[in-house]
């Protein structure tokens, strides 16, 4: 986000950053040109305290000659500070804007006309943040105190109490550190794998060196388990029956809480084997199936879940038919459809899209067609990291990764990237293909080079502020190629829906919902997942599914659906263990891993964890414990 005009002027979302920086143009967009400069924020601010700050700031100069600047001031102020305390209310948004507008049109001087400007800018572009604060008691930045016991806690979207485990192996008391995980996060094991560890980029012990190696505590914690773990009903028997469909991340997590509060569910899975993505979508070398399959059988080991796989909804069972058997239904069905690249030559032989190349290869196809072949992965994404990686344990005479952007704009995991140059991948950066090449089958791809200016020298950016990719007039070169991998992005198949069901689409075609209950358009019927949100994280899948459980829990018994919600609480009673000195040298430990001419052998899992509890108890011990309340808080 952009704030222009200093204290009193407007912040604008990334999506306006093409905005021509002159008065009208900046005056419809809300804000106002001034001399205050730009001041450029990301995802670490908080915009209501952003708003918070200007107001503030400009409340205190008012002369106080007007009552519309001198009392409105002060009360968007007590209102902001409660919102930010966790205090808010959801009729305060509608005050904060009846007050900002008086403000406008009955103060005597520009002041007041302009104090409440970054206000209401924050609350026209930022609206989620506000309810954030208010409906979640969250705050999505991690910079409210009251509402941020801690910043890695508040980072994860499944809400794992990360500071309460971490010290707890620090003790060495793993199991009663895997009773804590779980409960938020029923795959220790799992995520401890492929965690894209949100909390590290928010650890504060970040800004003394390194962040705390959490994912790898997490794995190692959960492979030093004691015994087998059963989960525990936490509710008597109930009559109704839920319906889940889809048995990944998102559907296991939500059909596990939903039994541990006493109902039988039926989970509907159209693939052979549960997991979803975490099953079809992660080669073994970063997930074995042994750890999936464990994390799975612990799940169902609560009794009061029936698996029907190979049971396609729309094939085998019609929405209207579960409606009709079940009282509430859940769609957790995913994103297993690729996008196409929608270019010349695309339905040759030899062109395979990344989901379903993946898809093959994990339910153990014959993938000896890769043998030898020179292969083209399209896309910077997991997937496409994946693809790649995988291509060369099959065989792979040489594979490359196409790439429309800049390194940095890549979406896939950093250390993946990395682990693919190490293993031979060849990556090359803003280039797009524009044509597959061959007669029947693929012998090669056109490609164009992209710059990331437009023909005025400018650059131009896309919703997500990254810069858009513009060809290079003439730049264009052949890959002699065998195999074209697209893995550009995936989408939901809902082919399966009727009419008579009732449940609308978002313009991308994900299912339309109340993003925090996750009821669809259809009364009974809720949705998660990729199939909600697109293409996210297992962690993400998992914290929709605790949330989906509490909604259909309170649907089945006549209850408002949204649960009110209370700021994350600060722990009490864990044992205190003896921290690393803040200013002692203490480098972040380092996980075991194999050399790159080992790994590319097999599918043998790549990364080992720590060797052993010596170093992983160190490796706690360089938590802050920023949970804490500080003496005399």
């Amino acid at each position: 986000a952009v704030q222009t005009g200093g204290p009193l002027g407007g912040c604008m979302p990334a999506s306006l950053l093409n905005l021509n920086v002159d008065f009208d143009s900046v005056r419809q967009a809300g804000a106002v040109m001034g001399s205050g400069g730009m001041i450029v924020v990301d995802e670490t601010t908080c915009m209501v305290e952003l708003a918070r700050f200007f107001l503030q700031f400009a409340t205190a100069e008012s002369c106080g000659q007007c009552p519309p600047c001198r009392i409105g001031g002060q009360k968007l102020l007590e209102i902001l500070n409660r919102i930010t305390r966790g205090e808010g209310r959801l009729k305060d948004l509608e005050m904060i804007e009846d007050i900002a507008n008086t403000m406008r049109e009955g103060s005597l001087c520009a002041l007041g006309q302009l104090t409440p400007s970054p206000v209401l800018t924050t609350l026209r572009y930022f609206r989620d943040e506000y309810l954030a604060h208010i409906i979640d008691k969250r705050c999505p930045a991690g910079t409210c105190a009251a509402l941020v016991p801690a910043p890695c806690r508040n980072a994860c979207p499944a809400e794992v109490n990360v500071p309460v485990y971490v010290s707890l192996i620090a003790e060495g008391k793993y199991d009663e550190a895997l009773e804590v995980h779980r409960q938020a996060n029923p795959f220790p094991s799992i995520c401890g794998r492929v965690c894209p560890a949100f909390c590290e980029r928010r650890c504060r012990r970040g800004e003394l060196d390194e962040p705390v190696a959490i994912r790898q505590l997490k794995r190692f914690m959960a492979d030093r388990e004691s015994r087998p773990w059963t989960p525990k009903q936490i509710e008597p028997d109930k009559e109704e029956k839920v319906a889940v469909v889809g048995g990944g991340p998102g559907g296991l997590t939500a059909a596990l809480r939903l039994a541990q509060l006493g109902y039988n569910v039926t989970i509907y899975e159209a693939l052979p084997v549960l997991g979803g993505m975490m099953a079809v979508g992660i080669p073994e070398y970063r997930l074995p199936k042994d750890v999936l399959r464990s994390e799975i059988d612990s799940i169902l080991r609560i009794g009061k879940i029936d698996v029907k796989t190979e049971t396609a909804l729309g094939r085998d069972v019609s929405l209207k038919e579960l409606r009709e058997r079940y009282d509430a239904v859940l769609l957790a069905i995913g994103a297993h459809s690729s996008r196409k690249l929608n270019i010349p030559g695309e339905d040759k032989e030899g062109v395979i899209h990344g989901v379903d190349f993946l898809k093959r290869m994990n339910l153990g196809e014959d993938m000896s067609f890769v043998r030898g072949k020179r292969a083209a992965v399209i896309g910077g994404g997991d997937v496409a990291i994946d693809v790649s990686r995988s291509l060369l344990r099959l065989g792979a005479s040489e594979v490359h990764i196409l790439y429309r952007r800049r390194r940095e704009d890549m979406p896939a995991v950093s250390e993946e990237v990395n682990a693919a140059e190490e293993e031979g991948v060849k990556i090359h950066f803003l280039v797009t293909p524009i044509e597959v090449l061959g007669d029947g089958e693929v012998t090669g791809i056109r490609c164009q080079l992209m710059k990331l200016e437009d023909e005025r020298r400018r650059p131009s950016f896309d919703s997500s502020a990254r810069k858009r990719p513009f060809p290079i007039e003439g730049a264009e070169f052949v890959l002699d190629i065998d195999l074209l991998i697209p893995a550009i992005g995936q989408s939901t198949d809902a082919s399966f829906l009727q009419e008579e069901d009732g449940i609308e689409l978002e313009r991308d075609g994900t299912f339309k919902v109340d993003r925090r209950t996750f009821l669809t358009t259809q009364e009974g019927v809720f949705a998660i997942g990729d199939a909600v949100t697109g293409p996210a994280s297992v962690v993400s899948a998992v914290g929709q599914g605790n949330k989906v459980a509490k909604a259909i829990h309170r649907y089945l018994r006549g209850m408002d659906l949204l649960e009110p919600a209370e700021p994350m609480e600060r722990p009490e009673g864990i044992g205190e263990f003896e921290m690393a000195p803040e200013d002692a040298e203490r480098p972040r430990a380092k996980a075991s891993i194999l050399a790159p001419e080992v790994r590319i052998g097999d599918f043998r899992e790549v990364e080992l964890g720590f060797p052993n509890e010596i170093i992983a108890q160190n490796e706690a011990r360089r938590c802050l414990r920023c949970d804490l309340e500080p003496v005399g808080e």
